[in-house]
């Protein structure tokens, strides 16, 4: 970006305020902008007239209003495919840190508080022969499928449409969440945050769970009811939660640090040097393809 642009960095990664983005926009042609960067429809409309292009370094895009950067005219790219592996592997993580405990073992050997073992210290449950519900069989969806499919889970999905056979790769297809949760031990979040998906996992669908379900969340923090979620944890008819992503994260609800059947991650989906340098360039591409004249690799519209 130094070599080919004048860049105004944030060199202390600062989460910057509306107002400081729309000062700090005024001698740019193009926003490279993160998940936290909050650019709604009032920011956009006040962004000067060079702006061109806002180019966000995340594969979500619900932090941008797609819709008034485009009545000004403004292109918007995402980064989409390169971070699906590394999601995936933090599901996973989440998946058997959830299930067995982790969480526990680990403070308690932080902790000191261990003091010998028993049979029927720190138990978990199995992933193995269990269902794994997916809901969002996209990218990192399918990912997910594929690595839980060696743990021989039984892969059960709600999606938008079905997947075509060779993709499947033997998940069963439920056209409604209703049907799909019932058969889910598991359940691991991958939709897209929207209008219609942002609460999506409520007092309805968690009784609509399996007694002792475990949920596992790596998409966005919106698309859970916390009161909800907590409620159903200490009751214990969600069996345990493991969580990357929150409602106004970092700020998380405290009341999942206080339980017992709880694993918590600060959003390291794509928290690896190769997921977020690849995340980089590809933002990059973007840029380079919109100042040359070129089609966006990776436009976002609606």
């Amino acid at each position: 970006m130094q070599k080919d642009y004048q860049p105004d960095l944030n060199g202390s990664d600062e989460i910057y305020g509306q107002e400081e983005l729309i000062e700090r926009a005024k001698s740019a042609d193009a926003l490279l902008v993160t998940v936290t960067d909050t650019l709604n429809r009032e920011v956009i409309e006040r962004l000067p007239r060079s702006i061109q292009m806002i180019a966000t370094f995340s594969v979500g895009y619900d932090q941008i209003d797609v819709a008034a950067a485009q009545e000004r005219k403004i292109a918007v790219s995402n980064t989409p495919g390169v971070l699906t592996n590394a999601t995936a592997d933090i599901a996973m993580l989440l998946l058997l840190g959830a299930a067995r405990g982790a969480g526990n073992g680990e403070q308690a050997i932080r902790q000191n508080t261990w003091r010998n073992w028993a049979p029927t210290g720190f138990l978990g449950r199995d992933l193995t022969g269990k269902r794994l519900g997916i809901l969002g069989m996209g990218r990192i969806g399918r990912a997910v499928a594929k690595r839980a499919q060696a743990f021989d889970m039984e892969i059960h999905y709600h999606n938008r449409s079905q997947l075509p056979e060779h993709e499947e790769a033997g998940a069963h297809y439920h056209d409604s969440l209703e049907s799909l949760l019932p058969n889910c031990d598991f359940l691991s979040i991958h939709a897209a945050s929207t209008p219609q998906t942002r609460g999506i996992i409520n007092t309805g669908t968690l009784q609509a769970l399996p007694p002792g379900a475990i949920i596992v969340n790596t998409a966005r923090g919106d698309l859970v009811d916390d009161n909800a979620l907590i409620s159903a944890l200490k009751s214990g008819h969600i069996g345990a939660a493991g969580l990357d992503v929150f409602n106004d994260e970092p700020q998380l609800d405290p009341r999942y640090r206080t339980l017992p059947n709880t694993f918590l991650l600060p959003h390291l989906g794509s928290a690896t040097l190769e997921t977020r340098n690849a995340m980089g360039f590809c933002a990059l591409d973007n840029l380079d393809a919109f100042f040359a004249g070129k089609a966006l690799p990776n436009p976002v519209t609606l």
